[in-house]
């Protein structure tokens, strides 16, 4: 996918990224490196738990998220930087062997008042299970350069 630059943009522009199948292993190493909860890491706490089994970090959710987002091209020469997350839910758990699929809609597009070679772009990220149940969502911002200044 090539990279697109903010004037490529429009408010309402949606797109499906691929999927990606969330293993155990992936899980349990996730959450041991940074979100060690015993509903991550344990799996016999796991299983009495209210989830009846092992689930992935809502960290490990986002991170996934931005990475199959990322790996369209899309803003791969084009970003300058995030700006922050907001709404962030996580509305069902992700489990073992679901695959996670993201639709991504542009909200808003706000070229810069003091830099003329960029813009602000914020985009909503809805992630989705093989079940098409939605797991997490989440607004993003960031800065994009303009094409102009890609030359």
């Amino acid at each position: 996918m090539t990279s697109r630059y903010f004037e490529d943009w429009t408010v309402g522009d949606s797109f499906e990224t691929r999927g990606m199948t969330i293993t155990e292993s992936q899980i349990v190493d996730y959450a041991m490196r940074y979100d060690p909860q015993p509903m991550h890491i344990d799996r016999q706490t796991a299983d009495a738990g209210p989830f009846g089994e092992l689930i992935a970090s809502g960290f490990h959710t986002m991170s996934v998220c931005f990475r199959l987002f990322y790996d369209m091209g899309y803003v791969a020469e084009s970003n300058i930087i995030g700006l922050g997350l907001d709404e962030v839910r996580w509305t069902a758990p992700v489990r073992p062997g679901d695959t996670l699929r993201c639709t991504v809609e542009i909200v808003s597009l706000t070229p810069s008042r003091s830099k003329a070679d960029r813009g602000t772009m914020s985009f909503k990220l809805t992630a989705r299970n093989q079940d098409d149940i939605d797991v997490m969502h989440f607004t993003s911002t960031c800065i994009l350069k303009k094409r102009s200044a890609a030359g």
